[in-house]
């Protein structure tokens, strides 16, 4: 249905409608802003909630082990993902509907303005020949009555005896000039009347029903626009309610991690002591301090501490025994405990329960090896650029990186003495006699430097470590004159069967995988105790280097041994863990 055919004396009310679809899509624009300005604040205030309760580092510490407190945290995450995702819906919203919609709305001004001006100019065409017609049908009429009016004269003036000849043909003459006059203003009204019907024709039946279509276009077109940005802005919101859901699945998971069971048991693991519980308090019988020996006389004191009952002597026997001696005496332990440092009073944290002494041991041994582990990194890359300068003394001066290497030195010293220290203080915790000495000299490392060069020479390393047994003989791994079992007793204060020490074999069997490794360069084995590889080769970690430059690994063909350090890339199993 044709605007130009229906609505062919609208023209005014057309124009009124156009503008209305102008101001619906001005407010729709604004409709649009505004929405996109609540998403922004909706998620703004979002993630100030979430600011608010994150955690902090105090929190961290004191409730980071339990699941509800973890659950709570990965919901915050999941509700500052979810706050994302509002911003997602304003930011499309703006920069694609409300951009192309403002673009519509000054197109859509220009083309109305444009196709009014021009039905006005039709119209004012249509206008003028009307006037015109008009005026031609005026003087038409005015010339008429003038010549029937000369006719009469003419008439009566002819009928008229008293009257000349000459003053008849006056107004004969009169009257043929009004008649012409008449006649030619009757051919104008008619040539006037013609082309403004036919103006007019082509006024209601072309030019108008034109500027009425291409209106009627320009409004059809706004109003697939309009349907267009309505399904694009909810599209906008639908493309990101699956990321919504997956931030409320996050949410939901996070609540199915929530374990009382394993909380309580964090709970006992956190603030045990380690004490045993008392037992009970023995009667004091004073009239029994004293019992007379009826065979000879003597008289027999009964300690008052004595507990004779079953449950106290079988307590105080299995209390006074030894354990075990683990990983040849703990040369070969090592912590996957991965905390950070803790500062209490004492430095042995003797000043703790028995348990929450272990814990913090670990942690001070565990931090002990991190910056270790890192002191050496940073040595070997130290060692690496002086060698770059040894052959290529244009890029740098050797002796320059000296006093850095040196002073490297002296902090892994004071590291690894620090280590042995705090492995006797655990070692002294868990009841077992420390032997394990992992602290080198003051001047160990600090002299490697001191006269300048650095040998960097991968053939030239040093041998691998070996293991101190209980009767002060050398156990070298793998050695096949190793001694099998402790048939002597190294200390004084303590007494154990031979059985109680471990077979060292059973030991290394036992020990268990903490990372693996891949070989940087080829390494062939010249010491007992070390095992040959080749470049590229996984291999398996059973210890971390004791800051000695050995790490102890296992092929795939069973075989063990010690490598360089430096010579292989190292991924714990701890670190997937943090």
């Amino acid at each position: 249905m044709s605007w130009g055919t229906e609505l062919w004396d609208q023209y005014d009310t057309v124009a009124v409608h156009t503008q209305k679809g102008i101001d619906f899509c001005e407010r729709f624009t604004n409709f649009l802003k505004e929405r996109s300005h609540i998403e922004f604040e909706y998620a703004k205030n979002l993630k100030r909630l979430v600011k608010n309760y994150q955690p902090k580092k105090k929190d961290e510490e004191e409730y980071g082990q339990f699941s509800w407190a973890k659950a709570f945290w990965d919901l915050l995450k999941e509700l500052h993902d979810l706050a994302g995702q509002h911003e997602v819906i304003a930011e499309n919203t703006q920069g694609n509907v409300i951009k192309d919609l403002n673009n519509l709305v000054q197109d859509y001004k220009q083309d109305r303005k444009k196709e009014l001006q021009e039905g006005a100019k039709i119209q004012e065409h249509l206008k003028a020949s009307l006037a015109q017609l008009e005026k031609r049908e005026k003087q038409y009429e005015k010339a008429f009555r003038e010549a029937e009016k000369a006719t009469d004269a003419y008439r009566r003036a002819d009928a008229d005896i008293n009257l000349s000849r000459a003053e008849v043909e006056k107004h004969r003459n009169n009257m043929m000039l009004k008649s012409q006059q008449s006649d030619d203003c009757k051919n104008e009204y008619a040539s006037q009347l013609q082309q403004t019907n036919q103006h007019q024709n082509e006024h209601y039946h072309n030019h108008m029903p034109q500027v009425f279509q291409r209106l009627q276009n320009i409004d059809e077109n706004r109003i697939d626009k309009i349907k267009s940005y309505i399904k694009q802005s909810a599209d906008i919101e639908r493309n990101i309610i699956p990321i919504i859901n997956t931030c409320i699945d996050g949410m939901v998971k996070a609540s199915d991690s929530i374990n009382a069971m394993e909380d309580s048991i964090s709970v006992v693991n956190k603030y045990k002591s380690g004490y045993p519980i008392p037992s009970d308090i023995a009667f004091d019988d004073l009239s029994n301090s004293q019992i007379q020996d009826g065979r000879n006389g003597n008289t027999l004191t009964t300690p008052k501490n004595l507990n004779v009952e079953k449950g106290s002597v079988k307590a105080t026997i299995s209390g006074g025994k030894s354990k075990k001696r683990s990983g040849l005496l703990g040369l070969f332990s090592s912590s996957k405990t991965n905390v950070t440092r803790s500062d209490d009073p004492k430095e042995d944290f003797s000043d703790l329960p028995p348990s929450q002494r272990k814990k913090q041991l670990l942690k001070k041994i565990d931090s002990i090896k991190k910056e270790i582990t890192r002191e050496t990194a940073e040595r070997e890359g130290m060692l690496k650029m002086k060698d770059v300068y040894v052959q290529n003394p244009a890029l740098g001066d050797p002796n320059s990186l000296d006093k850095k290497i040196e002073e490297n030195g002296e902090k892994l010293d004071s590291c690894r003495k620090e280590l042995s220290k705090f492995q006797n203080y655990l070692s002294d915790a868990e009841g077992k006699k420390s032997t394990t000495n992992l602290a080198v000299s003051d001047d160990s490392l600090s002299r490697s430097t001191s006269d300048g060069s650095v040998n960097r020479d991968p053939n030239i390393i040093p041998p691998p470590p070996s293991i101190q047994q209980p009767n002060n003989d050398v156990y070298t791994p793998n050695s096949p004159n190793s001694p099998k079992k402790k048939s002597s007793i190294p200390d004084d204060d303590e007494l154990h069967s031979p059985d109680e020490f471990e077979d060292p074999e059973e030991v290394l069997e036992q020990y268990p995988v903490i990372g693996t490794c891949r070989a940087l360069y080829s390494f062939t084995a010249e010491n007992e105790g070390s095992v040959t590889m080749e470049e590229n080769e996984e291999m398996s970690v059973l210890e971390q280097d004791q800051g000695d430059g050995w790490t102890r690994v296992r092929k795939k063909d069973e075989a063990e041994g010690f490598v360089p350090t430096s010579y292989i890339q190292i991924h714990f199993f701890d670190q997937d863990e943090v």
